[in-house]
């Protein structure tokens, strides 16, 4: 039961707090510094939860070029620098992904 609470309580606060910046008519506006620090907060928080899947597979540190993830997240970065296509560099990465970790 407590487990329901808690997940209705974090849905209700997220939503109410992307209602306040999303809602045309509530007169919250945010200067053009704050929206500018906000534009840092995606970016950090998907390198917080890409990070250790990348560089720690298996709860420890892997530079190693056997390690599938770290190739294919070279191969997305190099893909999206060159293609400047998302959808494309998401799809053939995690092609390479796929094939690189079957024959590793």
């Amino acid at each position: 039961m407590m487990v329901w609470a808690v997940i209705f309580g974090m849905g209700l606060l997220v939503f109410l707090n992307r209602y306040v910046f999303l809602e045309p008519r509530l007169p919250v506006r945010l200067s053009s510094n704050v929206r500018q620090f906000l534009g840092f907060a995606v970016p950090g928080m998907l390198t917080a939860i890409c990070g250790p899947i990348v560089f720690m597979p298996d709860q420890q540190l892997n530079l190693n070029v056997d390690n599938p993830y770290l190739l294919s997240s070279l191969v997305a970065i190099g893909l999206v620098l060159w293609t400047r296509n998302t959808l494309l560099s998401m799809v053939l990465s995690m092609a390479f992904f796929f094939v690189l970790r079957a024959w590793l």
